[in-house]
């Protein structure tokens, strides 16, 4: 028998209605508490994808906001406007690593310039701004990837929860078998709704975070070529100073 015979047999077999309604009024109890776990991961992944949207767009816009002034501010040796225009671009990751390895420079400047490099020791200002620059890069990464691990999460377990209201909706047809005494396909109608509304749920639940998350993930490596060429440059705008 094909399976769109099968379709038809039991949809004409007289047992539970096939829309949303009837087949939940069908499902057990297990199965439903499956579909709730489903619907919240949904609901949950779908904010966490817009909002994660919404960040890398403004930071991706902030940021090359902030390049084109950075530009202008280094030629003109205008460090401090530079550090204060990171506040009017406070969702740029890359101004908050520039800015931090800035101020760094500037702290480092002023004490060499008052206290002398003989008093100070064995201070390396490229050492203390590269290193600064590192902490900044890391915590930024890290704020980037926030939300990555549960959206993950769902992809990956999403389809498992589907699976098993599979095998509940199984178990409930053979339950129906028994009960019935092998009493046709209208006795397993229910179940096999249930293991199939279950098994594409899941998949749909799963396959749209699995998607989100590789594509945040790409992004968010391009945010780390731009930080990481950013603070290369500033690096050699320091040691083309030559003042430290």
């Amino acid at each position: 028998m094909e399976f769109a015979e099968i379709i038809t047999l039991l949809a004409n077999t007289g047992g539970p209605e096939f829309t949303l309604q009837g087949m939940w009024e069908q499902m057990g109890i297990l199965a439903k508490i499956v579909m709730i776990m489903l619907l919240l991961m949904f609901v949950f992944s779908l904010m966490l994808m817009i909002e994660r949207s919404r960040v890398y767009s403004r930071a991706k816009r902030q940021s090359i906001s902030y390049i084109m002034l950075l530009r202008n501010f280094l030629q003109e040796r205008k460090l401090e406007e530079a550090v204060a225009a990171v506040q009017q671009h406070g969702d740029s990751p890359l101004a908050k690593v520039v800015g931090a390895g800035m101020s760094e420079y500037i702290k480092g400047m002023e004490a060499l310039q008052e206290e002398g490099p003989e008093d100070v020791g064995d201070f390396d200002l490229v050492d203390a701004v590269n290193r600064q620059l590192e902490r900044a890069k890391e915590r930024e990464t890290h704020n980037l990837k926030r939300g990555l691990t549960a959206l993950a999460t769902i992809g990956s377990t999403a389809v498992f929860i589907g699976l098993f209201g599979t095998v509940v909706g199984v178990i409930n047809s053979f339950q129906g078998l028994s009960s019935d005494g092998g009493g046709g396909l209208s006795s397993v109608a229910g179940g096999i709704s249930e293991a199939l509304v279950a098994t594409a749920v899941g998949l749909s639940v799963a396959i749209p975070a699995v998607v989100a998350f590789n594509s945040f993930n790409s992004r968010i490596e391009g945010f780390q070529i731009d930080m990481n060429d950013v603070a290369s440059e500033f690096i050699d705008y320091v040691l083309k100073e030559g003042r430290y």
